[in-house]
């Protein structure tokens, strides 16, 4: 049986570099595609994947990463003008006849959304379901574990578990079981889940304070769960060197999630077990993972580090994220809605809390009769030695 080469763009990031890692433990031949070569690239490459270097934004160079390969993992680039790179990547899947496409999209994707980044998700997971031949599957996790787990130090060095959220919960999932999961889709027949989508979750709903308890179980002490003003949020994320349009982003995630769309119909699915055999891992697993890590190890030096890194950032300068926003002069929606304020959104997401669904994108597709037909053969021949 011959193996469909897997083509990975985002490869070198955190849920990127996890999948890469889980294909090629399962013998996958995997492309991974890299905006340049480096110590990322490299350990990618001692796993056995093959590196390509290519823009996102380049149609030309996306498909020569994409020739020769047969199913590819899309995830958006966190830009301004994502959707211009995935634009490009439609055309390039078209002319490289590639037969799948796994999509990472967001829980949030809507038309009306005041972020630009989810409003133009919204439209990728529509354009991708209209490339004539390619199969096309969502994949929309909620909230990393991620986002609350880079602050870990914190909590294992000072006691202190920073939150953004309030009372709100929501069901982290953590990269290793994204990959798992995305694994799954990749490795399958397209056919079963072409115009699917699927909604892995971690496996209960938790809110900042149960977090803070789970983080205190594994690092062996007291945590103080400490609710984060967003003026705060802005100088550690200036203090940290993080993009401004990621933590622009963010931020209305961080409302969303007090309008309680991450715990919505409950906020949790059997999704990875469905798909992969396997519950999800727990949070305090996930926790344990990262509590072993260099930067979050009970030594005199990080807590030295974490302690004069907490006690400057009052003074540090914050992001002026709405002139910043301004700045960028991208398209504002006539209304702008929250998920919870969006009765088209609640409706088209409902169902996707118990069993996958045919997305809205594919739904209103044309990936139908001829293209569905010619989507199955290929799927068929990949398959036959």
């Amino acid at each position: 049986m011959i193996k469909p080469k897997i083509l990975i763009t985002g490869s070198t990031g955190k849920t990127g570099a996890a999948l890469v890692a889980e294909l090629r433990k399962r013998e996958m031949p995997v492309r991974a595609m890299v905006s340049r070569e480096d110590s990322r690239s490299e350990s990618l490459q001692r796993l056995g994947a093959e590196i390509v270097v290519a823009d996102m934004y380049d149609p030309e160079q996306l498909l020569e990463a994409a020739k020769g390969t047969q199913r590819a993992y899309y995830l958006p680039i966190m830009r301004p003008y994502m959707i211009q790179a995935a634009n490009a990547f439609a055309v390039a899947a078209r002319e490289a006849k590639l037969e799948s496409i796994v999509q990472m999209s967001q829980w949030t994707s809507s038309a009306s959304h005041p972020t630009a980044m989810t409003r133009q998700t919204w439209l990728i997971d529509r354009m991708f379901s209209m490339i004539p031949g390619v199969a096309h599957t969502i994949f929309n996790p909620g909230m990393f574990a991620d986002n609350f787990l880079r602050v870990i130090d914190f909590a294992a060095l000072l006691g202190i578990f920073p939150t953004l959220m309030g009372e709100s919960k929501c069901a982290p999932i953590s990269n290793e079981d994204m990959a798992r999961a995305a694994a799954a889709l990749l490795m399958d027949d397209p056919a079963k889940h072409v115009g699917k989508s699927y909604r892995p979750t971690g496996t209960e709903l938790l809110a900042g304070k149960d977090m803070a308890k789970i983080i205190a179980k594994v690092v062996g002490h007291r945590v103080i769960p400490v609710n984060l003003p967003l003026w705060m949020f802005r100088k550690v994320a200036r203090q940290q060197k993080i993009d401004p349009y990621q933590i622009a982003v963010l931020l209305q995630y961080v409302e969303d999630n007090k309008r309680g769309a991450f715990s919505f119909e409950g906020g949790v699915t059997q999704v990875m077990e469905e798909l992969t055999g396997r519950p999800a891992e727990s949070f305090e697993t996930t926790t344990r993972r990262y509590a072993a890590m260099p930067f979050a190890r009970q030594t005199f030096g990080n807590r030295l580090k974490a302690f004069v890194n907490f006690n400057i950032t009052p003074f540090y300068p914050s992001y002026k994220i709405k002139a910043y926003e301004r700045s960028l002069e991208l398209p504002i929606p006539p209304k702008p809605l929250f998920c919870m304020e969006d009765e088209r959104w609640k409706k088209s997401h409902a169902s996707q809390m118990g069993f996958p669904r045919v997305s809205a994108a594919n739904g209103e597709s044309r990936l139908t009769g001829e293209a569905t037909l010619l989507t199955v053969e290929r799927a068929a021949s990949s398959y036959s030695s």
